[in-house]
């Protein structure tokens, strides 16, 4: 069956995800039962590896929640080897041509359309599921690309032309580097860029999403005005780091204390 996800993004609805990046599956489990509609498993900046993956999806669907992986590159073996596990797709980083998103596209689909080697393991049922999956997984797999860079900007009309692009992706830290303005979100490059990557996904009827990684209400209500569908909001270990420092600095208050550690 398709997942919630796939439709709301062909229907442009909004989706909420959360960021993981502790290779824990109950990490996994709480925040996918917190109710987020996916989960993306971080492999680019975790340690988090490809033996971690199948038990993180596993933890990321009992919790009710659709299972992405952050690929760490842009690599076919990587992306077959995450989509066996039973991921419901993959968002995949520094996506700067047309060329680039077909091959990820490929990467993902198995033939005629793409070039995913086939093999038998948890996506399949480990065998006697396969052609239930390889009837559906090409139209149901997803594929999300990072927009991350100003050469993916410059080049982001023909990114969002290929076929089997479910959806682009602003990858607000490596842009802002790209411009030499690291971490500079206000900057008026990357607003430009910004619209730029909106108004073009407007055009081709494909959602854009942004990561507010310091979570915000106002933020997200920003980002929802200015048109973007897939948001990605706080990650675990900012969720557990700001709650943390939260709470002790009330307890220091309490006990008379004023320094605490920011």
């Amino acid at each position: 069956m398709q997942s919630k996800v796939k439709t709301a993004l062909k229907e442009g609805r909004i989706t909420i995800g959360g960021w993981l990046t502790l290779g824990h599956t109950a990490v996994a489990e709480i925040m996918a039962s917190a109710g987020f509609d996916w989960i993306a498993i971080d492999m680019e900046h975790s340690v988090i590896g490809i033996q971690d993956v199948q038990p993180l999806v596993q933890a990321i669907e009992l919790g009710g929640s659709v299972p992405l992986v952050r690929l760490s590159s842009n690599d076919p073996v990587l992306a077959k080897r995450v989509m066996d596990t039973g991921a419901s797709g993959v968002i995949v980083p520094m996506v700067n041509t047309a060329e680039e998103a077909e091959l990820a596209v490929k990467s993902v689909k198995y033939p005629p359309w793409g070039f995913r080697s086939v093999g038998l393991s948890r996506a399949q049922s480990y065998g006697p599921g396969f052609d239930e999956y390889a009837s559906k997984v090409n139209d149901e797999s997803i594929v999300i690309l990072q927009i991350e860079h100003m050469d993916a900007v410059k080049n982001i009309e023909e990114i969002l032309s290929v076929d089997g692009v479910d959806g682009i992706f602003i990858g607000p830290y490596d842009l802002s580097g790209s411009f030499g303005i690291p971490g500079d979100f206000g900057n008026m490059l990357m607003k430009d860029a910004e619209r730029r990557v909106l108004d073009f996904a407007k055009k081709y009827n494909k959602p854009a999403g942004i990561h507010i990684v310091w979570p915000s209400m106002a933020d997200f209500e920003k980002r929802k005005e200015e048109g973007f569908r897939i948001i990605a909001f706080g990650a675990d270990i900012i969720f557990l780091g700001e709650q943390c420092r939260l709470m002790n600095r009330e307890l220091r208050e309490l006990i008379g204390e004023t320094k605490v550690h920011d």
